[in-house]
């Protein structure tokens, strides 16, 4: 037992330290010349001048005229004049008001030891955002102990392989399906090894969620050739086109995602069949395979039916507008499920709730192996 916790305690600290690599380690798509010449920096407006603005009906375009107190950086407590050019599109424009803390961006001069021009970017959220995180994080290790900071740690990791492997390998070109069938199943062999320890709980929520992801990835490649949606139907990816990135395998990277998204509900809904059944057989170790297999149906039962109605709302609610817009035009119902963009989400949701039903049952035949072979004591153990 004290050598199972040590090398999941070990397991733990290796995980932190590649986490600590991936902070630090470059991308490959900096860009100094968004930095060199020019400083990001907090600032609040101390007074505003609307007099260019002008509304026509729901949208405002204009300049607002701004004077910002700079409150980080080498030129902190200077007062600047600013300008906010309003385009005319309500989801980027953005209106300040006097007292907003703003990101500026500070245009300097070859000398760099004064500013040019300042600009008010957007408004400043980043501490709000390491608040929401320190909280969540808080929250997370003082319910569930030693656990909760394993999950922290998941948590982070996976966000570090998606920014600092799986975009920037995306950019370079590589196969995006393959690509992401690896991230996927290094990230969710981590967070399982991690929550769960080298145990036969986790050995069978990893087999499980592996061969899920995998059943997905297939349903996805299929179903997406017949639905025929171009994956320039997510919003930038457009954008990536005609910034020089016309080589990108944009459909494929739309599939990709598809299995991506599904991946943490598979691995959840593999967990518990997983830790269900490894409960079964620590209270009745004599069951056999097929009274525990069957159990495992049994528990699958009402977790499928949430998880799939859970992913129909996961996916359906950034769609709440379009749909709202739809109906508010009569549109008939075989053009609204016709359209590429509602056709993607449908492709999405049913492809991942599939996902889920064969996961279910594989990772219940699977747990009801492991858990009931011969000398199962000396190999992986509770």
């Amino acid at each position: 037992m004290k050598t199972k916790n040590t090398i999941n305690k070990l397991f733990v600290i290796l995980v932190g330290v590649v986490c600590l690599v991936l902070l630090f380690l470059p991308t490959g798509f900096e860009n100094p010349s968004l930095v060199n010449g020019a400083l990001r920096e907090k600032a609040r407006v101390i007074s505003v001048n609307d007099e260019d603005l002008q509304n026509h009906s729901v949208v405002t375009v204009g300049t607002q005229d701004l004077e910002l107190e700079v409150l980080t950086g080498d030129f902190k407590g200077d007062i600047l004049e600013a300008n906010n050019v309003l385009m005319g599109q309500k989801k980027i424009d953005k209106v300040f008001k006097t007292g907003d803390e703003v990101l500026a961006v500070l245009t300097l001069n070859k000398e760099k030891n004064k500013v040019i021009s300042a600009r008010a970017d957007d408004f400043f959220r980043i501490n709000i955002e390491l608040i929401l995180f320190v909280l969540f994080a808080l929250f997370l290790v003082s319910f569930a102990g030693w656990t909760g900071l394993k999950a922290l740690v998941s948590f982070i990791f996976t966000a570090l392989c998606m920014w600092k492997i799986l975009l920037p390998l995306f950019l370079k070109n590589y196969p995006p399906i393959p690509l992401s069938l690896f991230i996927v199943s290094l990230t969710t062999t981590v967070i399982i090894l991690l929550v769960s320890g080298f145990t036969r709980k986790g050995l069978v929520a990893l087999l499980g969620s592996i061969v899920g992801i995998v059943l997905t990835s297939i349903m996805a490649l299929l179903f997406g050739y017949y639905f025929k949606v171009p994956g320039t139907v997510h919003e930038f990816s457009e954008t990536l086109l005609y910034a020089g990135y016309t080589h990108l395998r944009i459909s494929d990277i739309f599939l990709s995602a598809i299995f991506i998204s599904a991946a943490g509900a598979v691995m959840d809904v593999a967990m518990d069949i997983a830790a269900s059944q490894n409960e079964l057989i620590q209270k009745k170790p004599g069951m056999k395979i097929r009274e525990l297999i069957q159990s495992g149906f049994s528990v699958a039962y009402p977790v499928i039916g949430t998880m799939t109605t859970t992913l129909l709302f996961a996916y359906s609610g950034s769609f709440i507008f379009v749909f709202m817009v739809f109906m508010a035009k009569g549109t008939p119902m075989v053009t609204i499920f016709n359209t590429n963009y509602i056709a993607a989400e449908i492709l999405h949701t049913l492809v991942g709730s599939f996902g889920l039903v064969l996961v279910a049952p594989t990772t219940a035949i699977i747990g009801g192996y492991v858990y009931t072979r011969k000398g199962r004591e000396k190999v992986l153990s509770e």
